[in-house]
């Protein structure tokens, strides 16, 4: 398997995975929001035999009151149900957020499951004060300092794209 930076050759396998892991068209769509109105974008494919099986896809995202912070916010993640249960997802989010790091990004956060997120070192985002601009369970919106203490003293609210809340 390679995790590789998604290219325009990937963008119909990217959709039709998104529609296939989701069941709708609504993810495939911010998919593609994202890549077009967002920069920088960090999206990712796990090949297998030139293959996509898995996407993840990060955009930047602000927190109320600190314009100056680089925020990043893992909009979604996709593997192909075939290819589930053999690291890809964690292979995807580790290198997501490597990514991140090395383009000076200090902080991302998920809407996600509680008892995945964790094991990567993403914890409940109120611990540090920051809430969602949605209504979602408190556990389940979760940051990642990517750097030591970025987030100490910040608070507030994450904003994301505007053009989620289109999808």
């Amino acid at each position: 398997m390679l995790i590789l930076p998604e290219e325009e050759k990937h963008w119909a396998a990217v959709h039709a995975l998104n529609v296939a892991v989701f069941g709708s068209p609504a993810e495939a769509k911010l998919v593609d929001v994202l890549r077009q109105q967002d920069h920088p974008v960090i999206s990712l494919v796990a090949e297998e035999n030139f293959t996509v099986v898995g996407h993840i896809i990060f955009s930047p995202i602000s927190l109320t009151g600190h314009p100056e912070l680089k925020i990043m916010g893992l909009a979604l993640i996709a593997v192909a149900q075939a290819h589930q249960g053999k690291g890809i997802g964690s292979a995807l989010v580790l290198a997501g957020l490597e990514r991140c790091k090395q383009l000076g990004f200090g902080a991302a956060v998920v809407l996600g499951h509680i008892e995945y997120y964790p094991r990567f070192g993403f914890v409940p985002s109120a611990r540090f004060g920051i809430g969602c601009e949605y209504k979602v369970p408190e556990e389940a919106f979760m940051a990642i300092e990517l750097q030591p203490g970025y987030l100490q003293g910040k608070s507030g609210t994450i904003q994301y794209h505007a053009g989620v809340a289109d999808v």
